[in-house]
């Protein structure tokens, strides 16, 4: 897989959970991929301050984002 299509296949992902995170008045951004494994990510608006955030990043964000792209190592929130 090309670096363009880890980037297409993660937006892919992002935008699969983005309506979850929206229907809590949040939302996350794609900041960057480094080395095609790390996933760099920023949540927003509610979920900047939520207490579970560390749990949706990993439970959620970082597990769809490993479905649509195997290789996808770790997921991290840049705040």
């Amino acid at each position: 897989m090309t670096s363009e299509e880890i980037k297409n296949n993660v937006e892919k992902a992002l935008d699969e959970i983005r309506p979850f995170l929206q229907s809590d008045g949040g939302d996350i951004r794609l900041v960057g991929i480094e080395n095609d494994t790390l996933v760099k990510v920023q949540l927003e608006g509610a979920c900047v301050g939520c207490s579970v955030n560390q749990m949706t990043l990993k439970s959620g964000v970082e597990m769809t984002i490993k479905k649509h792209v195997p290789q996808i190592e770790k997921v991290i929130n840049i705040e």
